[in-house]
């Protein structure tokens, strides 16, 4: 999100003041859905906002409750989960696969982590710093109630360093260098189910980092009937994955790369820990789908694109949904050119001439790639356009033609 657009977004969202307990509607439902319809289009377009990742606002959205302050600077620390107390103050983040030891006053290597007398807390529980509805198609989730709206949220920062970050000024920076709102759980639910929407988000950065706000809206929305979903990077460690695969309804992973000289460079990261993330979410039954940011000369390989195929079909199952993602030139990649779209074809062809039924073209918008197939019969399912849904004809889970079950989470 461009510096313009997160001052105007901000505005926005404040424009009402401090509200009461029972918000004020700002506008009618119709009026809310033609700006975001207008954003959406500015996506599919070839502007400003069609080079943003799939996964990022394309402009201020006025959401149905307009309670909300963003200021940056202040910080609210909350005790964080998932950690060890070490000798003389110090403490190991037991979050990710960084690992971090922490000395007292210091920061972990996400810079959200932060020792206080021996005791770790994060600082951007309840604190987003982005918050829009969006279609789900836009996560992407494409197995996941099709043409539904997400209640998306970000907290600042992320625990990898990717080159080609599409979100790096939210994503790379501190929680008190940007303008953050307080929203608690509970209200971020209430929102969500004022808005209509049965789904929240965890998106546009990283989640892993805010694993604690995560797993407490998921706690809030299951009271609500709305359920929540992480867009991630996969990088964290067992403990709290398996505590978040019991509150939370699908996990999205940005599979960076598959070769892990590739992953170290461009993300500063360890690859293998992102397969075991994949291989543990495949045990723990959470719905997954994975989407690779497609760099060219970077991760474009075939060798590397067959290499992905073979790993998500024997370790993971043919039948779980891979989105090949077109890049666009970004933060410390913006000399590198936008992928060809033969290249994402090719991509999609070596995928499902490795046994994978669900391989689907990302940031396209009118490619054939965008629909969802049926496997044993090859008739249309589930017609997008961008991240819109022209059609669905699933019914029962099930295609409408064959019969064939389609997997995902449909009801």
């Amino acid at each position: 999100m461009s510096r313009h657009h997160q001052d105007t977004l901000s505005e926005s969202l404040s424009a009402g003041g401090v509200g009461s307990r029972h918000p004020q509607v700002a506008g009618t439902r119709r009026d809310f859905l033609a700006g975001l319809a207008g954003s959406c289009a500015a996506c599919a377009l070839g502007t400003a906002g069609g080079r943003r990742a799939e996964g990022a606002p394309a402009g201020p959205q006025v959401l149905a409750d307009r309670r909300f302050h963003f200021k940056a600077g202040e910080l609210h620390p909350q005790p964080a989960r998932w950690y060890e107390k070490l000798p003389e103050s110090w403490v190991r983040c037991g979050l990710c696969p960084h690992g971090c030891r922490i000395s007292e006053d210091e920061r972990g290597t996400c810079g959200t982590r932060e020792n206080r007398g021996g005791k770790l807390f994060t600082l951007i529980h309840s604190r987003p710093c982005s918050i829009a509805l969006d279609p789900v198609e836009k996560k992407p989730f494409f197995h996941v109630l099709p043409g539904s709206e997400a209640l998306s949220l970000a907290t600042p920062g992320c625990n990898l360093w990717c080159k080609a970050c599409q979100n790096w000024e939210i994503a790379q920076a501190r929680p008190e260098q940007i303008p953050t709102t307080t929203l608690t759980p509970a209200d971020a639910a209430r929102l969500a189910r004022l808005n209509g929407a049965p789904l929240i988000a965890c998106t546009y950065t990283e989640p892993v980092i805010a694993s604690e706000y995560v797993h407490d809206i998921a706690v809030a929305g299951q009271g609500l009937g709305v359920r929540t979903v992480m867009v991630s990077n996969g990088y964290i460690q067992e403990e709290p994955l398996r505590d978040l695969a019991q509150v939370i309804a699908a996990y999205k992973v940005d599979l960076k790369g598959f070769d892990p000289a590739f992953f170290k460079q461009h993300c500063g990261g360890q690859l293998e820990a992102v397969l075991e993330t994949l291989r543990r979410l495949r045990k723990l039954g959470l719905w997954t789908e994975i989407v690779a940011l497609i760099i060219p000369t970077q991760n474009d390989s075939v060798a590397e694109i067959r290499g992905l195929a073979r790993f998500v079909r024997d370790d993971l199952g043919a039948e779980v949904p891979v989105h090949f993602t077109r890049f666009h030139p970004a933060y410390r990649l913006a000399n590198l050119p936008s992928t060809p779209v033969a290249t994402l074809d090719r991509c999609r062809d070596v995928a499902m001439d490795e046994g994978l039924k669900f391989v689907y073209v990302g940031n396209v918008p009118g490619h054939p790639g965008e629909h969802t197939y049926c496997p044993d019969c090859g008739e249309v399912i589930i017609r997008r356009l961008g991240m819109a849904v022209v059609r669905n004809r699933l019914r029962r889970g099930a295609c409408p033609d064959c019969g064939r079950a389609i997997p995902g989470i449909w009801t």
